[in-house]
């Protein structure tokens, strides 16, 4: 019997950016993923850098 290929999934690689809106600034990132608003931009780097961290690759 012939061996089939092996199916590879492309990686998803997560990019976060952090978008003002008004007084508040967010997180956002390329899998759909969004932070609180917050009013502090350094939170929200914080939030980014948590959602990095915390997410495994697809």
């Amino acid at each position: 019997m012939a061996q089939q290929p092996e199916e590879t999934h492309p990686v998803q690689e997560h990019r976060t950016t952090t978008i003002e809106q008004g007084r508040f600034c967010l997180a956002r990132c390329t899998c759909g993923w969004q932070g609180p608003a917050r009013r502090a931009r350094s939170l929200a780097r914080t939030d980014a850098e948590g959602h990095l961290v915390n997410t495994p690759l697809a």
